[in-house]
């Protein structure tokens, strides 16, 4: 498929997507008009409002948004290809998490097919497992993406404070993850990356699913070699992550208790780095001989297991060793007998981190796991209206004290050039049609928060 092709079926995408999302608007006022309770002129009334509503929501979308339009607040997160700020909309006061991708380093470090795969969930699941994405626009140095900001921070931060989880809590964050996982597995996602850094906690402390850097769909544009120059090839995603990984192991065996620490005081510097940890990722996924579904399953059993332990599975004082016992987690999934759990919890994770055709939640799904005796009890339909089971303190909706301080970080967001004539290139048309504008963030209005 060359470039043009591609940005043909990039705009019809996005026109039927936008077609589709009115009338699916539509069918849900009509629905809520049925109430026997409205009179006909109030009925005429909510009818009007939509359809003002709609209008000012085509002409908005016909604007462009920019980076001017977001007052920076602070820097709350660095990851290996961006970081994140807290930023507030001028003309609304509305807070936003902004997430910022370099272009440069997309295309440098084959990361372009994530991207899209990322931006293109975003837009499709919007739903309260996953991250409300309000807009995704670009520049010539970057892309942007405008999320809410959920200020109970991440599930890493939570972990990093407390020595472990008791059993009650780690049932429940981790039926929350599952129904987060179950979402994105029904809309023909695979995430890849499930690991504490990327589950965020809301205000009330439940959770919700962000960073599909390394997500993978069902479309052409979410294929690595779709977009690569052969003239260039380079190797595939992980070739280059298993080249590091297969160097020097090193380590001596560590008790607990010293395993536990090494992993907290390391667990920060990996979340930064460009190689990250493979501790929660399944061996299938490094094997390069394919993989599905199942493979966020398996890292659901290893978050599972630090929950409880103190620490994951596979943790090794560096990477390589990490990833041989990943490879070999017959032999190395072990359970310390100095931190009992129970048999239930203890079955549960042997079924999740295990071959990926017996894995639990590798038939059935979400139905695997709510025939497991360690989900027993749990009310599946109503968890997250329930308590959270850990409260999470936030004094504002600008509250970022469950984030890290970036001081070292410049706040503001270096203006880019205007592209000259004959610029559009191989590095324009691969981001094409990034941009994104969601109907809630545009019709609403607000005071703003912060002066």
């Amino acid at each position: 498929m060359n470039s043009w092709q591609h940005c043909v079926e990039s705009a019809e995408s996005t026109y039927l997507t936008l077609f589709f999302n009115s009338n699916s608007r539509l069918a849900k006022l009509e629905e809520s008009l049925k109430d026997e309770t409205l009179s006909e002129e109030q009925r005429h009334e909510k009818r009007l409002q939509h359809a003002q509503k709609e209008t000012e929501f085509l002409r908005l979308k016909r604007s462009r948004l920019g980076v001017e339009d977001f007052e920076p607040l602070k820097v709350i997160g660095r990851g290996a290809f961006g970081e994140v700020r807290l930023v507030q909309k001028k003309d609304t006061g509305h807070v936003y998490a902004m997430k910022i991708l370099r272009k440069a380093d997309m295309l440098e470090k084959e990361q372009v097919a994530h991207v899209r795969a990322e931006r293109d969930i975003l837009v499709e699941a919007d739903h309260q497992w996953v991250v409300k994405m309000y807009y995704s626009f670009q520049d010539p140095i970057n892309l942007y993406l405008i999320m809410e900001f959920l200020p109970g921070g991440d599930m890493m931060t939570l972990l990093m404070k407390k020595d472990t989880l008791s059993e009650e809590c780690t049932q429940f964050y981790i039926t929350e993850t599952a129904l987060a996982i179950d979402s994105i597995h029904k809309l023909g996602f695979i995430h890849r990356d499930i690991k504490p850094d990327n589950l965020l906690l809301d205000a009330k402390g439940h959770l919700k699913l962000s960073d599909f850097g390394l997500c993978t769909g069902l479309k052409k544009s979410h294929r690595t070699d779709f977009y690569r120059d052969l003239s260039q090839a380079k190797p595939s995603d992980f070739s280059k992550y298993m080249q590091i990984l297969k160097y020097k192991i090193t380590s001596s065996p560590m008790d607990s208790k010293r395993r536990a620490e090494s992993w907290k005081k390391n667990r920060r510097q990996l979340a930064y780095s460009t190689v990250g940890t493979p501790d929660y990722i399944a061996p299938e996924v490094f094997l390069q001989t394919g993989y599905g579904p199942a493979c966020d399953w398996w890292s659901l059993g290893v978050i599972m297991y630090e929950m409880l332990i103190g620490y994951p599975p596979f943790c090794s004082e560096n990477p390589q060793d990490t990833y041989r016992k990943v490879m070999n987690w017959r032999e190395t999934l072990v359970f310390p007998a100095e931190v009992p759990i129970s048999e239930e919890a203890k079955d549960t994770i042997i079924k999740f981190c295990c071959e990926a055709d017996r894995r639990l939640g590798s038939q059935k799904g979400l139905e695997d796991l709510k025939l497991n005796q360690f989900f027993r009890g749990v009310d599946w339909e109503h968890i997250r209206e329930r308590p959270a089971a850990i409260p999470v303190e936030v004094r504002s909706i600008d509250d970022t004290s469950n984030f890290d301080d970036f001081p070292d970080v410049k706040l503001e967001i270096p203006a880019a050039p205007m592209p000259q004539d004959g610029e559009i290139n191989y590095k324009d048309w691969v981001f094409i049609n990034y941009t994104f504008k969601r109907f809630e963030g545009l019709t609403q209005r607000g005071t703003p928060t912060k002066k």
